[in-house]
């Protein structure tokens, strides 16, 4: 892609197609200190009230600038590089190419907390594995103090449920949600009931004493990819059905209608969403419900079958943060006898590790 000039047009050019730039996105462009707040990086100045017949009187292009005069007397550079990059829709995340795994994964992103560790390059580095693998797991993280609160809003922002800002995961009497129990969970995934579905759950193993109570975790990536490789009808009908998840206590009723495999306007994998116990199939055509629950009995099997899990036991200053819209999660039954298993819990959404992931992407390209 290159930019290119012609009688007082720009014009970009890509793989042989060569278009003009509206003058008009151009004076939108306009920077500088007059256009534009050196701080906040917003316009000092409303593209709705300016003059419609916008038009360029001369320009000059380098190797790096693009110099315009325009007819409204504004004179600015703009950075080749920004212009490409806009038309490149460049995105630091999209561009993180996901990395399918299965049980055979043995790098489990392991990352040493520190003091200054949410404005260091292994902050960077521990996101970009995030956003390939679906989780990174932060060793001998504080348990003082409700320290994930602290962990998750250095990040960005706690996005706070009927549970709390926190919450705490431990065996106790009459729970509403079978997390608050020593039962085993079986692979799903977080809060399917709610609109939208809280991005990143993060879980801080605060105390763990129990031979069991492993945490498990299956890519769901991974898991749909297969299946609409080797049972596309299977694949089709999940990501066409939309069912409703529902949750309910004395003093709530969530719910939520949502494929189980959802797609972007692209056609590729999205978000997953997977809990047996709280989904409800609509009554549909009966050919339709023999294929749709044919479907979810294959994947259930897939994302419950030993070749897709991974288990691992999660010690004291261990905080698990995973991708609650693409990994399922779940835990190995554990006896109350033999100890206290206490983790703490939160959730925040992308806009949280995405906006960190670029503050600290241009930090330390500077």
């Amino acid at each position: 892609m290159k930019i290119e000039l012609e009688n007082n047009k720009v014009f970009f050019e890509n793989q042989g197609s060569k278009k003009e730039i509206h003058p008009f996105w151009l004076r939108e462009r306009a920077n500088g200190d007059t256009f534009v707040d050196k701080g906040t990086q917003q316009r000092l100045f409303d593209p709705t009230e300016l003059q419609d017949n916008i038009e360029i009187k001369s320009s000059k292009l380098s190797n790096d600038y693009l110099e315009i005069f325009f007819n409204d007397g504004v004179h600015t550079k703009i950075a080749i590089e920004n212009i490409l990059k806009e038309f490149s829709n460049i995105n630091d995340v999209k561009n993180i190419t996901k990395i399918k795994w299965d049980s055979s994964l043995k790098n489990y992103n392991y990352f040493e907390f520190k003091d200054n560790l949410f404005e260091d390059e292994k902050m960077l580095e521990a996101l970009n594995n995030f956003y390939q693998y679906g989780f990174v797991i932060f060793k001998n993280v504080p348990t003082k103090d409700n320290f994930i609160v602290n962990f998750a809003n250095s990040i960005g922002s706690i996005r706070r449920t009927n549970f709390g800002e926190f919450f705490n995961v431990k065996s106790k009497p009459n729970p509403n949600d079978l997390a608050y129990t020593s039962l085993p969970l079986a692979p799903h995934t977080d809060n399917p009931y709610r609109n939208p579905v809280p991005c990143i759950q993060m879980l801080h193993c605060i105390e763990n004493e129990v031979s069991g109570g492993l945490s498990t975790l299956v890519d769901g990536f991974t898991v749909t990819e297969q299946l609409k490789k080797d049972f596309p009808d299977y694949y089709k009908i999940l990501t066409e059905i939309k069912v409703r998840f529902q949750f309910i206590d004395q003093s709530v009723v969530l719910e939520n209608w949502a494929e189980m495999i959802q797609l972007d306007e692209f056609g590729e994998f999205k978000q997953v969403r997977f809990s047996p116990r709280l989904d409800f199939v609509p009554l549909i055509d009966k050919e339709k419900l023999e294929l749709y629950y044919s479907a979810r009995k294959k994947i259930s099997e897939l994302y419950n079958s030993e070749s897709y899990r991974i288990e691992f036991k999660l010690l004291p200053g261990d905080l698990l943060m995973m991708d609650n819209h693409r990994l399922l999660h779940g835990r190995t039954l554990y006896d109350t006898n033999e100890g206290k298993r206490f983790l703490q819990g939160c959730y925040i959404d992308y806009d949280s590790t995405e906006g960190k992931l670029k503050h600290l992407k241009r930090k330390f390209s500077l």
